[in-house]
């Protein structure tokens, strides 16, 4: 099933509880704009809300993920009118606009994969490191990005990339911009599976499904569990723990589960 995201520049399809996610401008290696970057936002709430998605991987056409932001577009944006704009002005757009994008995707109460086909750079980056997991193609690689057009980062890659290898490496990453294989960035632990280009998508794809396949609720409360464990005490996470475990405890989905076992099968959470 297509979705209608109001552009060509972002496709989504829905299939075997996967919504597929593509930014389209392989042109430009799917470099973010102003046409591209709202129908990203605007697709993510409307995901979460419907049943039949179990899983959103997110990933690019052609051979990238994301260049990140467009540089023409930045460069024919930046006239005088925008430079005058009071400075808190711009400081609280750009909130807003990093909230309702990566922060959003980070929250999403489903798995989020994204599938990177090639390059993800600078805010290309920060979105892939927003999501759950990430897989990649052998033959892509990861930037940061950021000083080479003088710019300090943004949409969170400061935030995320300490969390997920460290602050020593995070500081190597952002300050050299050096380029990441895929093979190093699983070294890392930035990308959790490598896949032979040829097949990628259609390995990509399976990757989601079995996500897709699982006890959505159950995965929403451990993805909230893991998320505010790193920003609270451990009492706080066992209390947080205790509660989401009896609400499961009591859900179809560990019925299902309980049944299966007995059966000696695996459990199918979600009928298709």
């Amino acid at each position: 099933m297509k979705l209608d995201t109001g552009t060509d520049e972002l496709l989504c399809e829905i299939d075997v509880r996967v919504a597929t996610v593509t930014l389209n401008k392989p042109h430009k290696k799917n470099a973010l704009g102003d046409t591209l970057t709202p129908a990203l936002r605007a697709i993510l709430p409307v995901l979460e809300a419907r049943s039949d998605v179990g899983c959103i991987l997110l990933t690019g056409a052609g051979d990238a993920f994301c260049a990140g932001g467009d540089i023409s577009e930045m460069g024919r944006n930046d006239t005088a009118a925008v430079s005058n704009r009071a400075f808190d002005d711009r400081v609280e757009e750009l909130f807003e606009r990093q909230r309702t994008l990566t922060a959003r995707i980070y929250r999403l109460s489903k798995p989020t994969v994204a599938a990177l086909p090639g390059a993800a750079a600078g805010a290309g980056l920060s979105i892939a490191l927003a999501c759950d997991l990430r897989v990649a193609a052998e033959t892509a690689f990861l930037v940061t990005a950021f000083r080479n057009i003088g710019l300090s980062g943004d949409y969170g890659a400061s935030w995320f990339l300490p969390r997920l290898v460290g602050l020593a490496r995070a500081k190597s990453l952002l300050y050299r911009s050096e380029r990441i294989s895929a093979a190093e960035a699983h070294a890392m632990g930035l990308v959790d599976e490598v896949f032979p280009s040829a097949s990628f998508r259609e390995s990509a794809f399976r990757f989601a499904v079995a996500l897709a396949a699982g006890p959505t609720a159950a995965l929403a409360r451990m993805k909230i569990n893991l998320q505010t464990g790193l920003e609270q005490s451990l009492d706080a996470s066992l209390a947080l723990e205790a509660r989401h475990m009896i609400e499961s405890a009591g859900s179809d989905e560990a019925r299902e589960a309980i049944r299966a076992f007995m059966e000696k099968r695996p459990p199918q959470f979600h009928r298709l």
